[in-house]
């Protein structure tokens, strides 16, 4: 299938935003080594795909949210059909079909954004002096030959990690400083990649599904671990786009947890910064276990001392004394008295 359509349109959106900062004011020469019309325009072509896919990413959350609500029976599904596991994942299909919920919603949001990323790719490939149809796509030649001379602190938004001396001679650039930008840019690409994913992953927890806990796994250490080779042919102005988008993301998904929280059974065991003994139960590490979280609750220490704390040396502080109900130890109207007075000895009857 052909995918003229998205270069067309990923190049629509670029050439419409360069217009408006252009229209604003924004200087088309470079201000510290930089072409900000362009650099803009391609953080704005994140922030238009981002609105666009909100409402996906809402359902993704749902959708998250009832897989997760489906947990415990998924868990006794795996306890009844231990070591079969093809009834077991008929069974867990049979349940997804009953309950509506889709396991890959998930990545939904990732996929639709794949097109993009890869029109983005493309374009930008062809921003480049060498390219013999400069107006390709709906480019002006103006257009065509502003965005192949636009740089990033004197790097090329078309320049790689791994382009060869040639090619950064043809683009005007140094080579090292290509690779220093380019290197350092990489590095935030993995480094927000990672963020996104395990900031999702502690807000939902694991999932009890083995299927959804790899592809968890896979995007939680896969993909950051894939783009340490991959960034190499990326060129600085995709890496622009994909650090973006992770802190676009990073900002949704804060957003978005705070008003669909998840619910409080969610687990976290294996992800770093989190304690398996919490399984379950929902609570932040180092909170250890709560009533009704299914195990029993041990017993609190009573604070003392200074701001509350406990004594070091562990021994048990004595109970407070209970209070004395004073009116229910008053003698009632025209009763004699029970007690003596203190020190009188009783008077004998008879």
């Amino acid at each position: 299938m052909s995918l003229d359509w998205i270069y067309w349109a990923i190049s629509w959106i670029l050439l419409i935003w360069h217009s408006a900062w252009d229209a604003i004011g924004v200087p088309e020469s470079a201000v510290l080594g930089t072409n900000w019309t362009w650099i803009l325009s391609i953080v704005f072509l994140v922030i238009t795909v981002r609105v666009i896919l909100f409402p996906v990413f809402v359902k993704q959350i749902k959708s998250q949210r009832a897989m997760q609500a489906l947990a415990p029976q998924i868990k006794a599904l795996q306890e009844k059909h231990k070591g079969d596991r093809e009834t077991l994942q008929k069974e867990t299909m049979e349940l997804y079909r009953k309950e509506k919920a889709n396991p890959l919603m998930g990545c939904l949001p990732m996929f639709l954004q794949i097109p993009v990323f890869l029109g983005l790719f493309h374009v930008l490939r062809r921003v480049n002096p060498d390219n013999p149809r400069p107006t390709i796509y709906g480019w002006s030649l103006d257009q065509f030959t502003s965005a192949s001379n636009a740089k990033l602190f004197t790097a090329p938004i078309s320049g790689r990690f791994g382009s060869t001396a040639a090619e950064m001679s043809a683009l005007g650039a140094n080579p090292t400083t290509v690779k220093i930008i380019a290197g350092f840019l990489v590095l935030i690409m993995i480094a927000t990649t990672y963020l996104t994913s395990r900031q999702m992953i502690l807000k939902t927890g694991w999932a009890q599904d083995p299927q959804q806990r790899m592809i968890q796994r896979l995007m939680l250490y896969g993909i950051p671990a894939s783009l340490l080779i991959s960034g190499a042919i990326f060129p600085i102005g995709v890496i622009i786009y994909w650090v973006t988008n992770n802190l676009f993301t990073l900002g949704q998904q804060q957003w978005v947890l705070r008003k669909y929280p998840p619910p409080p059974t969610a687990s976290l065991p294996g992800l770093p910064g989190s304690s398996s003994r919490n399984a379950g139960t929902g609570n932040r590490p180092g909170t250890g276990n709560r009533p009704g979280t299914g195990s029993k609750a041990a017993p609190a220490a009573k604070p003392s001392g200074l701001f509350g704390r406990t004594k070091a040396n562990g021994a048990a502080q004595p109970a407070p004394k209970p209070a004395i109900d004073t009116k229910a130890l008053a003698p009632k109207p025209g009763a004699k008295p029970v007690n003596p007075k203190k020190g009188r000895p009783a008077k004998r009857q008879g």
